[in-house]
């Protein structure tokens, strides 16, 4: 089975997704940016950290796909387990930004986090299963350190607003400094699948 009806579905639902949680932002009724601040309260934030989520899934699903001839069913379905995790972004981006960073969402909203990293992970693995071991995604995958560093660090977010209270709030900025920081890990670009895609033509 080829990639391209896999690829089409999932850069579709990415666009609804990201479509819904434009949606959730508040239109000022003012035209000041006090006014701005009013109505989207932290909520823009929250939205430009989820958009770059997003941003960075849609952006290493393509490149991935790129070394990928033909998909089986598990990768089949370990694509759909990634998306079920993405589509839960409008929901707890929401849930943290009408609640003030409170505790109980911010904490939901990292296991959020982790538990989409986690499915593109066992998609990798889905993936190395149908190529073999010698398939050209896993050897310019490697050893992936930051794929193993960004579970560690979204860890440390869960833990930091899982800890918060009334006393404590900056311990759910805390955590969306460590959500963050995975999010810039991720922005810096990933040349591995490109330089394999590039010595591949050269060979080919």
């Amino acid at each position: 089975m080829r990639t391209s009806r896999l690829e089409a579905f999932s850069d579709g639902v990415l666009a609804i997704i990201i479509t819904i949680m434009v949606l959730e932002l508040e239109v000022p009724h003012g035209e000041t940016f006090a006014d701005l601040r009013e109505a989207t309260g932290i909520g823009l934030l929250t939205y430009v950290l989820s958009f770059v989520y997003i941003g960075i899934y849609w952006n290493n699903h393509h490149h991935m796909f790129q070394l990928v001839d033909r998909i089986s069913a598990g990768v089949l379905w370990a694509n759909l387990h990634l998306l079920f995790w993405l589509s839960l972004y409008p929901f707890t981006t929401a849930w943290m930004d009408e609640s003030d960073l409170a505790r109980v969402p911010t904490t939901v909203y990292g296991i959020n986090l982790i538990a989409a990293a986690i499915a593109y992970y066992v998609l990798q693995l889905r993936i190395f299963a149908a190529e073999g071991p010698d398939g050209p995604l896993r050897r310019a995958v490697g050893r992936d350190l930051k794929g193993k560093l960004s579970p560690v660090i979204y860890l440390c977010g869960i833990v930091a607003a899982a800890s918060g209270s009334e006393e404590r709030e900056w311990t759910s900025w805390l955590a969306v400094g460590f959500f963050a920081v995975v999010a810039i890990l991720w922005l810096i670009p990933d040349q591995r699948i490109e330089r394999t895609i590039r010595e591949a033509e050269a060979t080919g």
